[in-house]
C-alpha cells in the first residue's frame, strides 16, 4: 500500500462512521501562538478540545503537516523527520476511548492487513510525573483492549499526555508494531522494535498555571498517527527514508550529488522540508519562521560546498520538490504552479543560497584579520554578529574548513 492509499483507507475509514474531512492547516501558527509551527495533528483544535464548539461537529479527522525542529541533530536515522504528516481523529465529546480503540484496532487488521499477533498497546499507569495528581491506571483502555485480545503494558508518566505546562492534558493509550523478525517478544518499553504508531489521547483534563487539574467541560478522545512512519511499517521497509515517501529523492540525489547515507538523508528531508516552509509562505529570515527556514537550507549547502564547492541547488531537478508538495497538499495532483501564486520554491531557494555564499566569503574576510588568529572570547562572538553579521556556528564553521 503506497502513501496515497494510506491516506485514503484512513480517511474513507473515518467518513464512513461520521467524521468530517477537515482541510490540513498551515504550518505557520497565527500571532500570539506560544509556538511557530504546528507540531501535532491536535494543534489547530486546541480550542475545539477545551471545549468550544467546532462548526464542522463533533466528529473530525484531517491529515495534517507538521514541522518539529526538537529532533534535527536525529535527522538521518531510521526514524526521524522534520516536517511530516499526521492522521488524526477527534471526538470532541461524542465517544468515548474505548470505541476509538475499537476502530483503531479494526482499521490496522482490517483495512491494514497487519496481523493482531504484531500488536501491542500501552497504557497510563498511574504516574503523570506531576506530584500530587493521583491518579491510578487507566482501567478503562486496559479493558477495552484487553477484550479485542490485544496485550497491555502499564507505562507512566510517558503515557499521560500533555500539550506543555498548561493546557489539556489527559491518559494516553499507545498502539506498537511488531518490526522484529520471527514472533513478537517482550513489550514495548522493553524491546525497540515494537515500533510505535498511533497516539489515543482521552482528553479530560485542563492543567493550570499553578499546576493543579481542573475537569475539562466535556471528555474528548484526541488520536494522531505519523503517516510516514505508518507507511515505512506497511511496506516492511527498513526507515522511512526507503518507503515510497522518499522515492523521488532517492532516484534523485546519489547521481547528483556524492554523499553517504546519512548525507543524502539530511539532504532530503531539509531540502523537502524547507519547499513546505516556502509553499506555506515562509522566507528566509534572521529571526522566527524564517531563521528555521534559513538554517536548514544552510546545513544542506554546508554539506554539499564541504565536498565541493561548485555544488548548487540549481541542480536539483523539479521532480522530488513538486512530489513533496503534493504529499503535503500544497499543490494540485498534476500542476505544477503553487495555488499561493508565490515566488517558487526554487527561486527562494537558490536566492538564499547566493545570500549564504556571499556571507561565508565576507565572513572568510573577516576571520583572516590577525585578531581572530588565536582563540575566541564571548566579546569577539559578540562583534563577529553585532558587527559583521556572522552567527556563531558560522565562525565555528569557517574556522573548522581545511587550512584555517
Amino acid at each position: 500500500m503506497d502513501s496515497e492509499q494510506t491516506v485514503r483507507t484512513f480517511l474513507d475509514f473515518f467518513r464512513d462512521r461520521g467524521h468530517h474531512v477537515l482541510p490540513g492547516a498551515s504550518l505557520v501558527r497565527p500571532p500570539g501562538d506560544p509556538v511557530l509551527f504546528t507540531t501535532s495533528g491536535m494543534h489547530p483544535l486546541t480550542p475545539y478540545l477545551t471545549g468550544r464548539p467546532h462548526p464542522a461537529g463533533v466528529r473530525l479527522a484531517d491529515v495534517q503537516r507538521c514541522l518539529r525542529t526538537t529532533d534535527l541533530d536525529e535527522v538521518g536515522d531510521a526514524t526521524h523527520l522534520t516536517a511530516f504528516q499526521m492522521l488524526g481523529s477527534w471526538s470532541l465529546g461524542d465517544y468515548d476511548s474505548a470505541r476509538s480503540i475499537a476502530w483503531a484496532h479494526e482499521l490496522l487488521v482490517d483495512g491494514y492487513g497487519i496481523p493482531p499477533a504484531r500488536l501491542h498497546a500501552t497504557v497510563f499507569g498511574g504516574d503523570t510525573g506531576h506530584p500530587g495528581d493521583g491518579f491510578g491506571p487507566d482501567t478503562g483502555a486496559e479493558r477495552a483492549w484487553g477484550e479485542l485480545g490485544v496485550p497491555v503494558e502499564r507505562l507512566g508518566p510517558d503515557n499521560w499526555w500533555t500539550n506543555g505546562p498548561t493546557g489539556p492534558c489527559g491518559p494516553d493509550s499507545e498502539i506498537f508494531v511488531w518490526t522484529g523478525d520471527g514472533e513478537p517478544a517482550g513489550t514495548p518499553g522493553t524491546d525497540p522494535r515494537w515500533v510505535e504508531v498511533w497516539n489515543h489521547v482521552s482528553m479530560r483534563w485542563q492543567r493550570q498555571g499553578d499546576g493543579t487539574l481542573c475537569p475539562l467541560p466535556r471528555g474528548s478522545v484526541d488520536t494522531g498517527m505519523g503517516l510516514e512512519r505508518l507507511v515505512t511499517i506497511l511496506q516492511g521497509k527498513p526507515s522511512v527514508y526507503d518507503s515510497d515517501v522518499f522515492d523521488a529523492w532517492r532516484e534523485v540525489l546519489p547521481g547528483l550529488w556524492a554523499g553517504d547515507l546519512a548525507t543524502h538523508r539530511i539532504v532530503a528531508d531539509h531540502l523537502r522540508s524547507a519547499a513546505v516552509l516556502v509553499a506555506d509562505g515562509v522566507r528566509p529570515a534572521a529571526t522566527g519562521h524564517g531563521y528555521v527556514l534559513r538554517r536548514l537550507v544552510r546545513r544542506v549547502l554546508t554539506l554539499l560546498w564541504r565536498d565541493d564547492p561548485d555544488r548548487t541547488l540549481g541542480d536539483l531537478p523539479p521532480e522530488p520538490v513538486e512530489v513533496a508538495l503534493r504529499h503535503f497538499g500544497l499543490r494540485p495532483q498534476g500542476t505544477r504552479q503553487s495555488p499561493q501564486h508565490r515566488p517558487g520554491v526554487r527561486e527562494v531557494l537558490l536566492g538564499e543560497e547566493r545570500r549564504f555564499a556571499s556571507q561565508l566569503e565576507r565572513g572568510r574576510r573577516v576571520l583572516s584579520q590577525r585578531r581572530f588568529a588565536g582563540p575566541l572570547g564571548e566579546d569577539d562572538y559578540a562583534y563577529l554578529h553585532d558587527t559583521h553579521g556572522l552567527p556563531r556556528d558560522l565562525v565555528t564553521a569557517l574556522r573548522a574548513e581545511p587550512g584555517r
